[in-house]
């Protein structure tokens, strides 16, 4: 088994040293938005996305700076941040390199599986000075996938196809941290093998026929309760809507999300 990084060194492998005096946070990353201000440095978010929509009594008054692919560098700069919370995943390599040109410090992240948030929480921590905070997120965590687990363990797997765009067509490969989500809950996703992490699926993919059950995300497309029910009418197949936020944002919204998962597929 590969050693666990040491708790300051991100995704990148850049070893972080302790926070400034008074660090000026940026944040690309909606989950991980929040993941700053469950540990208690709300008041240094100085910028944020416009999906950074939680916690939603508070984070309103944190500057927005465009969206999470198409940020404002001007807009940016000009905040002053001293560091940025960036995802693979989720922004793009050229913001970021240009970002670096005036922010001291990019902290790049990339989980990949839920207890990934253990790393996250524990790299925030110490980079943070909130070690403190970040054990008590890692507890919580660690008691609710156990719980999931325990659930999961009495239920046949299933295999699933969980659609996160329409017009194209679009799912989740298995080496995605949704994929490795609904695994936890016991689904396998669909189709098995793909060329892509975030597959376009034709109307005669294999996926449709070889799915037992289909998902439709609220996000990133807004499916509704009325796309599951034609879904499902029009393939034959149980479908059903799921909040996408159980499945897709890691930070302190995934301990919520392990207990949401269990009790969401135990109702099925």
């Amino acid at each position: 088994m590969t050693p666990a990084p040491p708790a300051n060194v991100d995704w990148d492998n850049v070893a972080h040293g302790p926070r400034t005096a008074r660090p000026r946070i940026a944040s690309l990353v909606p989950s991980l938005t929040e993941l700053l201000f469950a540990l208690d440095l709300g008041e240094h978010v100085v910028a944020r996305t416009g999906f950074c929509v939680h916690p939603r009594d508070v984070v309103k008054r944190v500057p927005k700076v465009g969206g999470t692919k198409d940020p404002d560098l001007a807009r940016l700069r000009a905040l002053a941040p001293t560091h940025l919370i960036v995802n693979i995943d989720e922004n793009r390599r050229d913001v970021v390199d240009a970002a670096r040109e005036f922010i001291p410090h990019i902290i790049v992240t990339h989980p990949l599986a839920p207890d990934d948030n253990v790393r996250l929480f524990r790299l925030f921590g110490a980079i943070f000075d909130r070690a403190a905070e970040a054990v008590k997120l890692v507890a919580a965590y660690v008691d609710a996938a156990a719980e999931l687990d325990s659930r999961t363990a009495q239920w046949p797997r299933e295999r699933v196809l969980y659609l996160i765009w329409r017009k194209p067509w679009m799912t989740v490969a298995r080496d995605t941290y949704v994929s490795a989500t609904l695994v936890r809950a016991g689904w396998e996703t669909v189709p098995a093998t793909a060329s892509k992490r975030y597959p376009e699926i034709a109307e005669e993919d294999a996926a449709w026929h070889d799915a037992e059950r289909i998902l439709v995300s609220s996000e990133p497309y807004a499916f509704r309760e009325r796309d599951a029910l034609e879904i499902g009418k029009r393939t034959g197949k149980p479908a059903h809507l799921i909040d996408g936020e159980w499945a897709s944002w890691y930070g302190p919204r995934a301990i919520a999300a392990m207990r949401s998962l269990g009790q969401f597929r135990a109702a099925l």
